[in-house]
């Protein structure tokens, strides 16, 4: 899966999604910087799935209506480290067509799954 990663996202968690085979486009990488509105268009025009612990995306996608092909939030303590990685494999595992086109929310004892418009 095709993945573009906020530069809030887990290092750890980049890491893993990459070994696992995804092709993860990481902000801290290659577009540090750059406003949210910036990564949201980027991972639109490349069809990735945005992976973000910044919950402003939500606003902009529902909000202000700008277009998404899919985002995954993590809301996850910050030092959770090995929770990210391993809630993320269980999202891929059992929702991979939910992925695409909706805001997927991740907490530490549930998946919330909501169709994009």
């Amino acid at each position: 899966m095709k993945f573009l990663a906020d530069e809030c996202c887990d290092v750890g968690l980049i890491k893993a999604l990459r070994s696992d085979g995804h092709d993860v486009l990481f902000a801290a990488e290659s577009m540090r910087g750059f406003v949210d509105d910036q990564i949201l268009e980027r991972a639109f025009a490349e069809n990735r799935v945005l992976i973000t612990e910044d919950k402003d995306f939500g606003e902009l996608v529902y909000r202000l209506g700008l277009p998404a092909h899919a985002i995954i939030l993590l809301r996850l303590s910050s030092d959770a480290h090995e929770l990210k990685i391993s809630r993320m494999r269980e999202l891929l595992a059992n929702y991979p067509v939910q992925v695409t086109r909706h805001f997927v929310v991740v907490e530490a004892e549930k998946i919330r799954i909501r169709a994009m418009r």
